[in-house]
């Protein structure tokens, strides 16, 4: 048993004390902010290659949507045959989902540009998707017709094929709305305050 000086003996236990800062310094990560000048440049990239899939997409419309066969009467006018009033009605919802595919791709293709995720290419996308829908309608409805010229003489009884046409504008909110919710989803599944642009 090893010997003790005969102050130590009885006294207590002590804990060794730390200095204890008042106002104890704690790390926080840095604020994620929006950056805008950074990402103008592939912005404008961004917008510029949506818009000219609108090309793609009117195309791909004037190869699938179906005309629509008309009769000539004894006056001269052109009359729909049975049922094929319907494909009006076929032109526009063919329409609307290639807008629809076209924006969820988009949201999707933009989303993995992990370097510039933000809300200025996510704007940029969406508006390109507007413009790349007005671009779709624009070419597509032209080239059906150039598909489906007019004859240039009928006669009475002659069944012609009209060129499918799109009456309603209501399919060009599609695109830009499908890219914003398809960016959307994946961001609020992202969880992290710079959407992990910064792990690349």
């Amino acid at each position: 048993m090893s010997e003790q000086p005969v102050g130590e003996q009885d006294a207590p236990h002590r804990e060794p004390e730390y200095p204890i800062h008042p106002n104890p310094v704690q790390w926080q990560p840095p604020t994620p902010k929006v950056v805008i000048r950074r990402d103008l440049l592939p912005a404008v990239s961004v917008l510029s290659a949506v818009t000219l899939l609108g090309l793609a997409v009117g195309w791909l419309w004037s190869l699938l949507a179906p005309p629509q066969r008309q009769v000539i009467t004894q006056d001269g006018q052109a009359a729909s045959l049975t049922d094929e009033s319907y494909h009006r009605f076929d032109d526009l919802v063919i329409f609307m989902l290639l807008c629809l595919a076209a924006g969820v791709v988009t949201g999707i293709a933009v989303w993995y540009l992990r370097e510039r995720r933000g809300p200025v290419v996510m704007l940029a996308a969406v508006a390109g998707g507007a413009l790349g829908g007005w671009l779709a309608q624009s070419v597509g409805t032209s080239w059906a017709a150039g598909r489906w010229p007019v004859p240039k003489s009928v006669k009475a009884l002659d069944i012609v094929s009209v060129a499918p046409v799109l009456e309603s504008a209501w399919g060009l909110i599609l695109w830009p709305l499908a890219t914003a919710l398809a960016y959307g989803v994946l961001a609020a599944m992202n969880g992290m305050d710079d959407l992990g642009r910064r792990l690349g």
